[in-house]
């Protein structure tokens, strides 16, 4: 392409999205990669929702709890590896695990007389596997693009994740049929398989275009050189400990855990609705969701997110979903219809890939680097998954344990809703001030402390 023709188009992404001309190609790469690793999730999302209509509350309750403790042997030994393997060699390692373990299941779930042990385990698996990837590459952001850059070009890069969430369902929803469920975890394995060597490049341009290891001034040897060609060191059970003990971690934790909670409440309204279809149905009906949710979220993450952190603050950009769910729960209160469901789904899922999602990963650019890698797993993928258990077993008491309709349970979720809002403002403001968030028994303190955090 001749000189000034690439200039142009410099300028024409610079205006439309903020990439500076020498942030391109790791923006790009990092979109590309994070498109293929959701792609290849959601290949396979509608066939694991797709199992679960066919069990009871209680059983997908307890699938839950057992994730709970799946997720903590995952994320420790996630630990252990970091501790003594360099990063640049444990996140391909993790994705390579992951795409053999897919190949696996489609070699060997044909082989069993009765399936229902080994679509659990897919289940539990594909479960574990949607928050370490997505956790592990958010690590991986947050340490090659600064705090200012995380500002502008995270919600840039969570696009891609987004487009990659209308490709990868839309395979299921047109193909579903025609392929049979298990050639599509063989596809998913192909596409974790291919983001490898694009984690590689990365590196590279890390190195190359962003420059980051001269301007992290840590002398000759940099601590972004260090943690590519050596482990971590420290303990497995470090990221744990400093989970509980940071303050300003432990406010991402409530955070998330108070999304999972409205999340779920959503989740088993879902379930229980789509009990009547057959399975390739519910995949199809599912995957066309998906497609759709993530055609949304493409559009406002590209060309809007970013634009919000930065003129209304990350604290307005934090609330906005909590305060969105608060309305939505209250009118489902008054009107609980399949319809209200479906687009309080919608509306969740939406506002948080295009907006939460990425809003939640910049609060990750100004911890250090144990707590980025050892940490984050931790919040992401153990209190996740622990805020599933709960959230599940408790779903699963109000409706089947007290036989509450969808409207009190509606009611619930709002107050839920409006607790999460409190919180979002008061981390918002944490980042913001670049201060540390106090806990308490009423949730946040409205003091803040003084920092004891380092920068990214």
């Amino acid at each position: 392409m001749p000189l000034n023709k690439r200039n142009l188009l410099a300028k024409v992404v610079e205006m439309t999205s903020n990439i500076h001309s020498h942030e391109f190609r790791a923006t790009a790469v990092s979109f590309l990669m994070v498109f293929v690793l959701m792609a290849s999730y959601f290949v396979l999302r509608p066939v694991r929702d797709a199992m679960a209509s066919d069990w009871s509350d209680t059983e997908v309750s307890m699938l839950w709890n057992l994730q709970f403790f799946i997720s903590i042997a995952i994320v420790s030994g996630y630990g252990w590896m970091i501790s003594r393997v360099s990063f640049k060699n444990v996140v391909p390692i993790v994705y390579s695990i992951f795409g053999a373990s897919f190949i696996g299941f489609y070699i060997f779930t044909p082989l069993f007389v009765e399936p229902t042990i080994i679509e659990k385990s897919f289940y539990l698996w594909v479960s574990a596997f949607s928050l370490i990837h997505l956790s592990v590459f958010w690590s991986l952001m947050s340490d090659t693009f600064s705090k200012e850059q995380g500002k502008r070009l995270f919600a840039v890069i969570a696009a891609g994740g987004s487009a990659g969430a209308i490709v990868g369902p839309a395979i299921p929803a047109f193909f579903a049929d025609r392929l049979g469920l298990q050639t599509l975890m063989l596809i998913s394995a192909c596409g974790l398989a291919f983001v490898v060597p694009l984690v590689f490049y990365l590196y590279k341009l890390k190195q190359t275009d962003l420059g980051r290891a001269q301007s992290e001034g840590e002398g000759t040897e940099t601590s972004a050189s260090r943690l590519q060609t050596n482990p971590l060191g420290g303990n497995w059970w470090t990221g744990f400990n400093k989970v509980i003990s940071n303050r300003y971690l432990l406010g991402i934790a409530l955070f998330i855990l108070l999304y999972v909670f409205i999340g779920s409440f959503v989740y088993f309204e879902q379930k229980n609705l789509l009990a009547d279809y057959s399975r390739p149905e519910r995949a199809q009906i599912l995957g066309s969701i998906d497609w759709v949710v993530n055609t949304l979220t493409f559009v406002l993450a590209f060309f809007v997110t970013g634009r919000i952190v930065t003129k209304l603050g990350m604290p307005i950009t934090l609330m906005l979903l909590p305060i969105l769910l608060v309305v939505g729960m209250l009118a489902l209160t008054f009107a609980p219809l399949i319809v209200v469901v479906m687009a309080i789904q919608i509306a969740r899922r939406a506002g948080n890939y295009a907006v939460t999602r990425p809003a939640r990963e910049m609060l990750f650019t100004q911890v250090t680097q144990e707590e980025r890698f050892k940490s984050k797993p931790v919040i992401d993928v153990v209190v996740y998954r622990g805020g599933d258990a709960v959230s599940g077993t408790l779903f699963a008491f109000l409706s089947e344990g007290l036989g509450l309709g969808l409207a009190a349970i509606a009611l619930i979720g709002a107050g839920i809703s409006s607790v999460w809002a409190r919180v979002a403002f008061r981390l918002g403001k944490s980042y913001e001030q670049n201060t540390d968030i106090q806990p308490s028994s009423t949730l946040i303190q409205s003091t803040v402390q003084k920092p004891t955090l380092s920068k990214a």
